[in-house]
């Protein structure tokens, strides 16, 4: 049923492990535990290494008041970048890299990490090989995506809380401009030429696009269902399709950047977020939270082929070797 010979790694965060699914045959193979709270994950340009975010803050649900949560014990000790063989299936060491990451970034050489700091609203910049934080940029509050440019000159972060884009110099780590943009913003995207980032609002159900480096003003591309929440985005290789996730809206969205449209909202499992798409541009794998499963939608025909299980609370995904 599924042809491309990979591997998707996905973290399960309230499991503290991560599992590996076999791409060719639909099912897991093998399960390695991680740390803490596992979300946002990245592979190195080769493959080699997994890096999987962990943390020791309490997860809150939504109904527990902020005063509430904020008495939970926060084991920092736990917080980290976890970094696993991917052919011993095994955690080598874990990264310092500020408190509470969840999203992130590794530069194509696999020097550096670029870290959101939620907890803070900082980014905090990692030097790989020396396994130290080199500094900690000021974000805006709760900053969560974290996504470098094509190009590698630029990081931009964004703010849930306050509604805006940090664009970070990859040269001298200092803020370079800050952009408002829709409500409570989760995650980006780039165009092949690194000119266009795309930024999903989870709050107003938005996506919106911004010339990355030209200080032009934002533009709403589409306007999404009010049940859907968007997460993750997703561009493919051509600039054609934009994928989004809608968390509890439980579909993934199909867009037509190049026309403003809606193709089609595909169902998934229990609020997708973390995406990844196979090298072939074939298939796309989402991470579906409460159904604790992984979602592989045929995007030809934009059919789900199989629904694979996970563990618990599966957050992001990724793909490689």
């Amino acid at each position: 049923m599924i042809a491309y010979a990979a591997h998707a790694y996905v973290s399960n965060e309230d499991q503290r492990t991560v599992s590996v699914l076999d791409t060719t045959r639909g099912e897991v193979t093998a399960t390695i535990q991680v740390g803490k709270r596992p979300r946002g994950l990245k592979l190195s340009a080769d493959g080699a290494r997994l890096y999987v975010a962990v943390s020791g803050l309490p997860k809150c649900p939504p109904s527990m008041r902020e005063a509430e949560c904020s008495k939970l014990e926060h084991d920092v000790a736990a917080d980290g970048i976890a970094v696993v063989d991917t052919q011993k299936l095994k955690v080598l060491k874990v990264l310092r890299a500020g408190s509470d990451p969840e999203q992130f970034d590794v530069d194509k050489l696999g020097q550096r990490l670029y870290v959101a700091n939620e907890d803070s609203a900082a980014l905090s910049v990692v030097d790989i090989p020396q396994a130290k934080v080199l500094t900690r940029v000021p974000v805006g509050r709760e900053p969560e995506g974290v996504r470098i440019t094509p190009n590698g000159e630029f990081v931009l972060v964004t703010s849930e809380t306050d509604n805006t884009v940090s664009v970070i110099s990859t040269h001298t780590l200092q803020l370079v401009r800050t952009i408002n943009v829709g409500h409570r913003p989760r995650d980006v995207a780039f165009s092949r030429d690194g000119r266009t980032a795309y930024v999903s609002g989870e709050f107003d159900a938005t996506v919106s696009r911004f010339a990355v480096s030209a200080n032009t003003p934002v533009e709403k591309l589409i306007q999404l269902r009010k049940e859907d929440r968007p997460m993750g985005v997703l561009l493919d290789a051509t600039d054609s399709r934009l994928y989004v996730s809608t968390g509890r809206g439980g579909t993934i969205a199909v867009i037509a950047p190049a026309q403003k449209r809606l193709i089609a909202e595909v169902p998934v499992g229990s609020r997708p977020w973390g995406m990844a798409m196979t090298p072939d541009q074939r298939l796309l794998f989402t991470a579906n939270g409460p159904s604790n499963d992984v979602s592989v939608i045929e995007l030809a025909t934009l059919k789900v082929l199989k629904t694979i299980p996970v563990g618990r609370s599966p957050w992001g995904v990724v793909i490689g070797r």
